[in-house]
């Protein structure tokens, strides 16, 4: 649907078609989280010794979350590069 097409529709449909992207980007972005944590906790903490992280676990936590997000980053901007058919500089 191209912005034109939205603009003319009435606004209960703009209301429930804005309401129904928010409720999908929360639902993305949960998507998200959950495969992040998923992921990372299962990569990382190998045993329930204690109930806090050691420091390698916390490390290697924080290590692949940093990775997990940037390239979440780099996927989404690739995905709005061939939206836009424009190449972004890398």
């Amino acid at each position: 649907m191209e912005p034109a097409d939205f603009e003319a529709l009435p606004e209960e449909d703009k209301h429930r078609m804005s309401t129904m992207i928010d409720q999908l980007q929360v639902r993305d972005s949960l998507k998200m989280y959950n495969s992040l944590v998923e992921r990372c906790f299962c990569h990382c903490v190998e045993s329930f010794r204690r109930k806090t992280l050691d420091k390698q676990e916390e490390t290697c936590v924080r290590r692949c979350a940093e990775k997990y997000l940037k390239h979440s980053m780099r996927v989404s901007m690739r995905f709005a590069e061939l939206n836009q058919g424009s190449p972004t500089p890398d």
